[in-house]
């Protein structure tokens, strides 16, 4: 192992010089017991062997040694972290598209296309309809934008909050459909043939 040992390493585990009990119980390299002994015939053992004497549980009494090759453990555990904080589920994002009552039937799509992808990724959308000038006098156009998002995005999410109307924008919160009870898109009837 090199010499020069980081503080914040150190502050974590003890590992070989740094360790300051006089006696520990030391564990070998594939999980066997090898009893208490002081901490220099410790020492000596896993420095026969090539590897790190590594301080794993300190409050123990005596401490818990480790065999170990300390730069592959140190490898591992990064592995670990790294693979968790994949796993782990992002606390619900909350995302927000912005809409004007003069929208065109293209722009409204792509807009609700965006909605769409965000919401099967998890995160909860925030659909705001903002009002210029003199458009703030006519509300029931970004209330009928809305409620024709809803009605686009409903396969796939649920109203989290009604419509409110803050300042110059009128907004509402879509949240995703929880797994399990998503509604499959429905399909057009197809009429049955009648032979006569």
């Amino acid at each position: 192992m090199p010499e020069e040992v980081t503080e914040d390493i150190i502050k974590k585990l003890r590992v070989n010089q740094f360790i300051k009990a006089p006696q520990v119980r030391l564990v070998g390299e594939k999980g066997e017991q090898l009893g208490i002994m002081p901490l220099a015939q410790a020492q000596e053992t896993a420095r026969k062997q090539g590897l790190d004497l590594v301080e794993v549980a300190p409050n123990a009494t005596p401490p818990v040694c480790r065999i170990l090759d300390y730069g592959k453990f140190k490898y591992e555990q990064e592995k670990k972290e790294q693979e968790a904080r994949r796993h782990q589920r992002k606390a619900s994002l909350l995302r927000e598209i912005r809409l004007r009552p003069k929208i065109g039937d293209h722009d409204f799509d792509a807009k609700s296309r965006t909605a769409r992808k965000l919401l099967s990724e998890g995160a909860k959308v925030k659909v705001s309809v903002m009002f210029r000038g003199r458009e703030i006098t006519h509300p029931e156009l970004g209330w009928q934008l809305l409620q024709r998002m809803i009605e686009t995005l409903k396969d796939i999410a649920v109203l989290d909050r009604q419509a409110v109307m803050e300042g110059r924008r009128m907004d509402i919160m879509l949240a995703p459909i929880p797994a399990g009870k998503a509604k499959p898109k429905e399909e057009p009837e197809k009429e049955e043939v009648k032979q006569a």
